[in-house]
């Protein structure tokens, strides 16, 4: 047990609350990062220009994460009012675990339902996620949030690696596995992602408690009145965010920096096969990255006990600027294997530090809707990102060095992050708890 204390998983209810990322993990692996771009573009899209196809899928994205982010901070609150996080936490697990089991059945030419599919699982998942990291502040004390933060990514980092070696194991010998070609088994992969998310969320479900809310409602009340009322609370924190600045100002470093972290994850594999690297190499260095990010995000979790989550997070941005620069000399796979071992290192490290920096100086009672505006920002970095790098190739005409304008993300990042006090950010949460309370 002191074992699991120093990984803060201790108690039976973290523990349960960290399998989910454990759970979850497997759709962004297999699903978005490497299985299903490859499958789309070769089957469901194999009729359609390259170009067209690579369009759709974008697009697609785009839309997937733009609606959730619209949707995140309307369920927040409503979260907040009702204490409905588990259930709603659940509503978007089954519409994202659904829709991955249904893309067994995409075949060649399918490409529409495809990307319907790919939409709802990717807002399944996002939508999901906001729940999940609200949570957080209701099971972890102050003391906590570091650690159990961090331990709930390296879950999420084994068990997505994990799965993703099997299903890769399935497709690069499926006649070893008694499956009739490889065809099969990518669409196999697809299933079995719906029934390890599905499976390892039990967990979450039994064991961790629904927070209580501070809010007296009507016993009568209905659906629409709550809704309302959930709405005027929405409207209530978006005119407190001054009283929370150093919250406020903690998501914007967020918005900036994690468009670094998202341009980086999302355009390594472009980047790279532009330059000749193979789509073999790719996934190994993904497979890297995963089992990488375990040990070193719980080492961020102690770290983070030394010297605080803010110098932690600084420290994981300056090395994000270093592999940015050695990413503009890059030009063979074991150079690529060592950028992906260097965002290991880092990645899991810098988003569970700033989801338990964010956790810290938020009041509880609202903890759904300012993960709701979390979430937003989060997937606005989605979706920016992308497109400067894109502008930067337009620019500067090529991808090498459109690689530094990377830079510009951590750095500004960086300087917005220096700008926020912890002390008084956690000071105003708690303050606004005892108010609250009295």
């Amino acid at each position: 047990m002191r074992f699991l204390e120093r990984f803060g998983l201790d108690r039976p209810e973290i523990r349960a609350w960290a399998w989910y990322d454990w759970a979850n993990s497997a759709f962004f692996t297999t699903i978005i990062a490497a299985v299903f771009p490859i499958y789309f573009a070769q089957v469901a899209a194999a009729d359609l220009d390259p170009a067209t196809a690579a369009f759709r899928f974008s697009a697609a994205t785009t839309i997937a994460l733009t609606l959730v982010a619209v949707m995140s901070p309307i369920l927040g609150a409503l979260a907040d009012y009702a204490p409905i996080k588990k259930r709603l936490l659940g509503l978007f697990m089954i519409v994202g675990v659904t829709a991955t089991a249904a893309m067994y059945v995409i075949q060649r030419g399918d490409w529409a339902l495809a990307l319907t599919l790919f939409m709802l699982g990717n807002i399944g998942v996002t939508g999901s996620q906001v729940f999940y990291d609200s949570l957080l502040p209701h099971l972890a004390g102050q003391h906590e949030l570091d650690r159990v933060s961090t331990a709930g990514f390296a879950l999420g980092y084994l068990g997505g690696g994990v799965l993703l070696a099997i299903n890769l194991a399935w497709i690069q010998m499926p006649h070893a596995f008694g499956l009739p070609d490889a065809g099969v088994a990518v669409r196999l992969s697809f299933l079995s992602v719906a029934v390890w998310w599905l499976i390892f969320s039990i967990p979450l479900f039994r064991r961790v408690p629904e927070p209580a809310v501070s809010v007296v409602r009507g016993a009568n009340e209905s659906f629409g009145q709550t809704l309302r009322a959930a709405l005027r609370m929405l409207r209530q924190t978006l005119g407190e965010l001054r009283t929370f600045r150093h919250a406020f100002l903690m998501l914007l470093a967020f918005l900036v920096y994690n468009d670094g972290i998202g341009t980086t994850i999302r355009m390594a594999s472009l980047y790279a096969t532009q330059i000749g690297i193979g789509s073999s190499h790719l996934i190994l260095a993904l497979l890297i990255v995963q089992f990488v990010g375990v040990p070193f995000s719980f080492i961020f979790g102690r770290l983070a006990q030394r010297i605080g989550a803010k110098q932690a997070i600084f420290l994981s941005l300056a090395v994000y600027v270093c592999i940015t620069m050695l990413g503009y000399f890059m030009t063979t796979a074991w150079h690529f294997y060592v950028l992906a071992t260097l965002v290991g290192t880092v990645q899991g490290g810098s988003q569970a530090l700033s989801r338990s920096l964010f956790a810290s100086m938020i009041p509880k009672y609202k903890s759904s809707e300012f993960f709701g505006f979390f979430g937003v920002f989060e997937k606005f970095a989605g979706i920016f990102g992308p497109g400067i790098f894109a502008l930067a190739i337009a620019l500067l005409g090529s991808a090498r060095a459109a690689i530094l304008s990377v830079v510009l993300f951590f750095v500004v990042g960086a300087a917005l992050l220096s700008l926020v006090d912890v002390e008084a950010g956690e000071r105003a949460a708690r303050e606004a708890e005892a108010a609250r309370a009295a």
